[in-house]
């Protein structure tokens, strides 16, 4: 077990409309022009901007900026749940004209029309963190996501002596990330642990209070539970709350969640939660701006930029290249 974001009058407002546009385009905000020494603006819009984790890829991004002389900008919604907000300043982000776009989609489906807008406007999109159904993002600078819900289900299997219920909260169905953090944990388990079954996956839209009525919810419908991934941060910390709330001993039920965030690293160092996978955000935001870069330069790009991850938990919290990849 463990323990483990009038003409004269026309003339003159048609000259004093040419100098205001004149001073927007000087200001930085649009796509930049080169020979007159502007640098390239790079739009970034992600899934959320509340979680510490956005907070680390936004910080990635600047430093990618700061070394590759670019300007970018940094937004994302209330929540992860809130796709129409995301959409909402995808278009405000491509009305500024950027040299280049770089986006996580909440909803791998919903932004395909702006996409082909980015596309027609000769804009090259780079995907983070979540992929879209679609070919237009020239990359993709992400986690491999099954591969990590799959240690994740390891890890689960071995605390729970690799039999008995297990349940999920995932942070949405709609997202390439939550799909597949989603599917990476159920395969893994269908494939290799044949007497651990899975009694049902909730939804809670990676937040934490309503991660954790879920919680309690699946707990009191199936009392033989010995397990519950969470699936991002909201989800894990809305999980890790319902089992506080519910006042459950440490070490009766195993809680791995993803992502980390001081509620998460508190709750490992306690014993309450078995442990988590952690992914490389300050590396997702650095690689997205630097491939928005090479992009500009003409530069080809792989499909896919895998930025890592890892399984942390008690025992090896500490460890140098655990730290490195940690977000509070």
């Amino acid at each position: 077990m463990w323990k483990k974001r009038m003409l004269g009058a026309v003339v003159g407002l048609t000259a004093a409309a040419i100098a205001l546009a004149g001073c927007a385009g000087d200001s930085g905000n649009g796509g930049g022009d080169a020979a007159n020494g502007d640098k390239p603006y790079i739009a970034l819009v992600s899934k959320g901007f509340q979680h510490q984790f956005w907070q680390a890829v936004k910080k990635g991004a600047e430093q990618a900026a700061d070394e590759f002389d670019v300007e970018i900008s940094f937004e994302g919604p209330d929540t992860e749940s809130n796709v129409d907000q995301q959409i909402q300043m995808l278009q405000t982000a491509l009305d500024k004209q950027p040299a280049a776009l770089g986006f996580a989609a909440l909803d791998s489906q919903a932004a395909a029309p702006l996409l082909q807008q980015a596309q027609d406007q000769n804009i090259p999109v780079i995907a983070f963190d979540s992929g879209v159904d679609s070919d237009i993002p020239l990359t993709t600078a992400a986690t491999d996501n099954k591969a990590a819900a799959a240690e994740a289900a390891k890890h689960m299997a071995d605390a729970i002596d690799h039999e008995g219920e297990v349940a999920l909260v995932v942070h949405d169905q709609t997202s390439v990330t939550g799909k597949d953090r989603r599917d990476g944990f159920v395969e893994y388990m269908e494939k290799n642990e044949p007497n651990i079954k899975i009694v049902d996956i909730q939804y809670g839209g990676g937040d934490q209070a309503k991660s954790a009525d879920l919680t309690k919810a699946l707990i009191a419908a199936h009392p033989n539970l010995k397990g519950i991934y969470g699936s991002n941060e909201g989800s894990a910390i809305g999980v890790v709350q319902g089992v506080k709330e519910l006042g459950i001993d440490k070490g009766t039920l195993a809680i791995v969640g993803f992502d980390s965030g001081k509620a998460q690293i508190d709750a490992i160092n306690d014993g309450l939660m078995l442990g988590a996978i952690t992914q490389n955000p300050i590396g997702i935001g650095y690689e997205t701006v630097k491939a928005a870069v090479q992009a500009l330069d003409g530069k080809e790009l792989p499909k896919t930029i895998d930025t890592g991850f890892y399984w942390y938990d008690q025992s090896n919290i500490d460890d140098e290249k655990i730290q490195a990849v940690l977000y509070e």
